[in-house]
């Protein structure tokens, strides 16, 4: 299990252990957290589990399909340098710990 850190609009943070492999879209959505909304269900056709990836680690995410900056240019919070879609954040070993922040809203 890989522990992710998720902090809501509201300041709460949540972890969550992820499985390894499993997107942190799943995870969240199979644990009911609030502001993952996820309406194509991990496709990456809708940009509606849009999150902000710490500063600091980001760097250590695999980078961005095309599909996935085309639709960062769709989110409706707003798109900032560490903006990622969890549907493509994958559960890996070196991202313990991560920290992501979910957006005030995603529709």
């Amino acid at each position: 299990m890989v522990q992710i850190t998720l902090i809501q609009p509201s300041g709460a943070s949540l972890q969550l252990d992820v499985p390894e492999g499993w997107s942190l879209m799943q995870a969240a959505v199979k644990n009911g957290i609030d502001g993952i909304v996820a309406e194509c269900g991990g496709s990456c056709v809708c940009a509606t589990c849009h999150v902000y990836v710490q500063q600091e680690r980001f760097a250590e995410l695999p980078p961005p399909g095309e599909d996935e900056l085309e639709l960062l240019d769709e989110v409706k919070a707003e798109r900032r340098p560490n903006s990622r879609l969890s549907c493509q954040i994958k559960a890996a070993p070196e991202l313990n710990g991560l920290i992501v922040t979910i957006p005030e809203y995603q529709t």
